[in-house]
């Protein structure tokens, strides 16, 4: 056994022992020193900082404080630089104050002002109009401060700006502080502080340069930084062009809670015309679009790319058979699709024997007799069995048959008894009467197409809420019948709402839709007739996108109450150009810039200056103006 210098026997093994623990601790020691952590990938490669400014790898960086600021600050007066399309850290320190400490200074302010002013006084000096407004912004903050309405903070506000080069620098440097002075707003380059700079613009909360400012309640809540007016996704259509930062607005209205949508203006401001440009810009997409149109404006467009177009007046061939039943596949819809169809014609029925027409515009609502419940009774009991004798029952086996009609039913109504005999006068003008065909005859619309405008200009007054009735309830089963993304627009929809039966379908319609993929557009003019309907408010509450174009100095008013719109927002909506207007999104909002190609404006335009100078271009050659069918994906967006 070997021995130590002083004598002492050495366990061989336990040197062993000892030997392999030092080499282990140096092996784990150089591991280490090599083991790459997760700061050493997110850390630049170098870091240099000079006196004005400070190089973070290869990018240059400069940071500001704010020292300055106006008397007064309106909201969002940060957002022209928020919205600016450069690469900028901003960081704001809120420190609150005791109440009685400021309430204390306040008054030795106002004590040391008053004893100036009387200074000057004595000394016959001019008066000075600046210790006059301090006194009164003191004595106004004291008076809030004292009854809690007001809080006081320090408030410091720091933003670092980043450039490739330092050209770059210097000229971002410049338009950011370039924003900040139009608005009264002075900020500073943290000279030979920009280490400390960085250090508290970074997201760590550590206030290094400790430059504040004394602010209150009302003007700190203006500086609110969340007002990026920016909405754009990977996926959906160009809106247009976003006011706030000229960025484009691209978006998908059904990644929304639902894709319903209203828009709101007066005539002229281009409302139709934006309407189209997303129906020709969805249908690139493979988007269905069913329009109602009220007054011919969808025919150029629908010719142009192939649609079909219906038109429906007494003196058509066009046929609408209100009987037929969706082809369902879905096996709970399928098995009531009878009842459903049934209780849908229960209200165009009323409307027909004059049972439920009310005018229900400016508060007034003016019903037509209803029909008993003894003929309530009748007319189920007849609709049934009209459907049986054409054998169609709840089974869904027997839903493919041919459809019973108006006649069938009327046929029924007169050989049954009770008052089915007197509801089947209340029905005749449908079947043997001035309005006998449109409606009581087997359909004969195919709808096979992307694009179907349903044209209701040429309809009676009288028979307009019945057919447009009816035109909703065909689009419903075609829609639960294959189910795609379609948009459904309601032209005009102020019209609708005139009936208690037609405003309550289409209310029921806006809530279902989003279940069938499908997104309703209500199209109208009349905003105050249209949002004093009580349908008409439900019907803007479930639509998750709005448009406000310009607007009459009597609506603004009511929808600046409707969609909770700021001050800046109120003034600007009976101002804005035409094309102009306030996205809404869900809860984003921008102000936007309809913008449309020469080839799409040549075919949606309705303009009568516009459209008599394309007829007068194209007459001399002049002109390249689509005819019949195009190919949407070359004449549009060429290249795509």
């Amino acid at each position: 056994m070997a021995r130590n210098k002083k004598g002492a026997q050495i366990d061989p093994v336990a040197l062993a022992e000892q030997q392999r623990a030092r080499e282990q601790q140096e092996v784990n020691v150089a591991f280490q020193r090599g083991l790459t952590a997760l700061r050493d990938f997110i850390a630049p490669s170098s870091i240099e900082f000079s006196a004005g400014y400070f190089q973070l790898g290869t990018r240059y960086a400069r940071t500001f404080f704010v020292y300055g600021y106006p008397r007064q600050l309106f909201t969002g007066w940060m957002s022209s630089m928020i919205n600016l399309d450069e690469v900028i850290d901003l960081s704001m320190y809120i420190y609150p104050v005791e109440s009685q400490v400021v309430l204390e200074n306040l008054r030795k302010k106002v004590t040391q002002l008053e004893a100036g002013i009387q200074i000057d006084n004595e000394k016959g000096r001019i008066r000075d109009p600046g210790k006059q407004a301090a006194i009164q912004d003191a004595e106004e903050m004291r008076d809030k401060l004292q009854v809690g309405e007001e809080r006081f903070f320090r408030f410091g506000l720091y933003f670092t700006v980043y450039a490739s080069a330092m050209d770059e620098l210097e000229f971002i440097a410049h338009k950011v502080e370039a924003l900040l002075g139009q608005q009264l707003v002075y900020s500073k380059a943290a000279t030979s502080q920009q280490e400390q700079g960085l250090n508290s613009t970074v997201p760590q909360f550590t206030d290094q340069l400790q430059i504040r400012r004394n602010i209150s309640t009302g003007a700190l809540s203006t500086s609110f930084p969340f007002t990026s007016a920016n909405l754009s996704q990977e996926n959906g259509i160009l809106y247009g062009v976003n006011m706030h930062n000229s960025g484009l607005v691209i978006f998908d209205r059904f990644s929304l809670e639902n894709g319903n949508s209203v828009v709101f203006a007066k005539s002229g401001a281009g409302k139709s015309f934006t309407v189209k440009l997303e129906a020709l810009r969805s249908l690139m997409f493979g988007t269905e679009i069913f329009i109602i149109d009220p007054e011919n404006e969808y025919e150029r467009m629908c010719d142009a790319v192939g649609g079909a177009y219906v038109r429906l007046s007494l003196g058509s061939s066009t046929r609408i058979n209100p009987f037929d039943l969706p082809q369902v596949i879905d096996t709970d819809e399928a098995d009531n699709a009878l009842r459903s169809n049934l209780i849908t014609l229960h209200g165009l029925l009323r409307l027909m024997m004059g049972g439920a027409q009310a005018q229900m515009m400016g508060g007034n609502t003016t019903m037509m007799p209803a029909l008993s419940p003894v003929e309530e009774s009748d007319l189920d009991s007849a609709l049934i069995e009209t459907y049986a004798k054409a054998g169609i029952t709840n089974d869904p086996l027997t839903h493919t048959g041919t459809p019973p009609t108006i006649n069938d039913l009327y046929d029924t109504l007169l050989h049954m008894g009770g008052t089915g005999p007197q509801l089947a006068q209340r029905l005749r003008k449908y079947t043997t009467g001035t309005f006998a065909g449109i409606f009581s005859q087997q359909s004969n619309v195919n709808i096979n197409n992307p694009l179907v405008v349903f044209n209701i200009r040429d309809l009676e007054d009288e028979l307009r809420p019945v057919a447009m009735y009816i035109v909703l309830n065909y689009i419903w089963n075609k829609t639960k019948s294959d189910q795609k993304k379609r948009i459904l627009i309601v032209d005009e929809a102020w019209q609708l709402m005139k009936y208690e039966d037609s405003a309550n379908f289409l209310f029921s319609l806006a809530k279902r839709a989003r279940k069938y993929n499908l997104g309703i557009t209500t199209i109208t003019q009349d905003v105050e007739d249209f949002m004093g309907s009580r349908m008409g408010r439900a019907i803007v509450a479930n639509a998750s996108m709005q448009f406000l174009l310009k607007q009459s100095s009597s609506a603004v008013d009511i929808l600046a109450d409707v969609f909770k719109l700021t001050g800046e927002e109120k003034k600007r909506l009976s101002q804005f150009p035409v094309g102009q207007g306030l996205f809404f999104a869900g809860q984003n909002h921008v102000h936007l810039q309809v913008v449309a190609s020469p080839t799409e404006t040549g075919l949606i335009t309705t303009n009568p200056q516009q459209v008599q100078q394309m007829a007068t271009q194209q007459q001399g050659g002049d002109f390249d103006q689509p005819q019949g069918t195009i190919d949407l994906s070359n004449r549009l967006y060429p290249g795509v």
